[in-house]
């Protein structure tokens, strides 16, 4: 199953949903969605945004468990 833990990932960098938003251009409310791992289908240019916007690899916002 993969997860999305960029609730883990903003608190280890100190940095809140909103200033994501701002750093990453993408509207809130998406942000959130991932956030609450309420997503279906991942956007490749959103994970690459959140990993530019947080200097982090993708398996800091994305876990894959069997």
């Amino acid at each position: 199953m993969v997860t999305i833990i960029l609730e883990k990932t903003l608190k280890q960098k100190n940095v809140s949903r909103y200033e994501l938003s701002k750093r990453t251009g993408i509207q809130y409310q998406v942000i959130d969605n991932y956030y609450k791992n309420k997503v279906k289908r991942y956007d490749a240019y959103v994970l690459s945004r959140i990993c530019e916007a947080l200097d982090c690899k993708i398996e800091d916002i994305i876990e894959y468990e069997k």
